[in-house]
């Protein structure tokens, strides 16, 4: 068992001002998912969250960080895998992880028992959370927050990595999140098949290995259109998985 002052040692590396790709990101994924619903699962989903729909549900999770009385899920967004390591082998955060939480609203959300109220949150967090496991850096190294404390200058102006991950590239594009979902959501037939017979640990053991590509830059470097170049469909890659996989679940469980 770990020390308790290995714990906090353990904490204070990780991500925690993280957010993941931003409104338009999250509410691309929602959009795409709403697309490969089966029926049940769309009906099911109206009656838990009426015409809010996937796409403004993505973002509530990041809402209600000003409310103190959701403290307690800020450490879901992420989970910490270390270079060369699995998720089954990583230390666990007492608090939670991106991975666990997942589990966790899905099970509510099998519950006959479950309150409406607690559904909706459910499915909320459900929908933001799938959108964040698929963000790169929120499954972190255990070094630099995610990528919080890598510092980059972003077309001239002071970030870091995570934010430019988060929103950086999405916003240099200039679309909404119904142009962006519609212009990446092409996926075959047999890509949704296999995206969606993954598992939540496997988008972790994804994001692994994607991190060399992510930290393509140094620490301080000026970056921006030859970065975003070779960035991009990565961006685009995680966020169609992202809306398809969540469709997924949400068919599986509402089946």
């Amino acid at each position: 068992m770990l020390r308790s002052t290995t714990w906090v040692a353990l904490l204070v590396s990780l991500p925690l001002t993280a957010t993941a790709w931003g409104p338009t990101g999250h509410r691309a994924v929602g959009q795409i998912a709403e697309r490969h619903l089966t029926k049940k699962a769309r009906k099911a989903i109206i009656r838990i969250l009426g015409s809010e729909g996937l796409a403004m549900a993505g973002t509530w999770m990041d809402d209600i960080r000003s409310d103190h009385a959701y403290d307690h899920t800020h450490d879901w967004h992420w989970v910490t895998v270390p270079d060369s390591s699995t998720y089954a082998l990583s230390a666990k955060n007492p608090d939670g992880d991106v991975v666990e939480a997942i589990e966790r609203m899905k099970a509510i959300l099998r519950t006959d028992t479950a309150a409406m109220e607690r559904k909706r949150a459910a499915l909320r967090m459900l929908v933001h959370l799938v959108g964040d496991i698929h963000q790169p850096l929120h499954v972190g190294r255990g070094d630099d927050k995610g990528g919080n404390d890598f510092q980059v200058r972003w077309f001239k102006a002071g970030s870091n990595l995570h934010r430019v991950w988060d929103s950086g590239m999405i916003e240099e594009r200039k679309l909404s999140y119904t142009e962006l979902a519609n212009s990446i959501d092409h996926a075959s037939k047999a890509e949704v098949r296999s995206w969606q017979l993954s598992t939540t640990v496997d988008w972790t053991a994804e994001a692994v290995v994607l991190r060399p590509q992510v930290y393509g830059a140094e620490k301080g470097a000026d970056i921006g259109y030859e970065y975003m170049y070779a960035n991009w469909p990565t961006v685009e890659q995680q966020l169609v998985k992202a809306g398809v996989r969540l469709a997924g679940v949400l068919n599986e469980l509402f089946r």
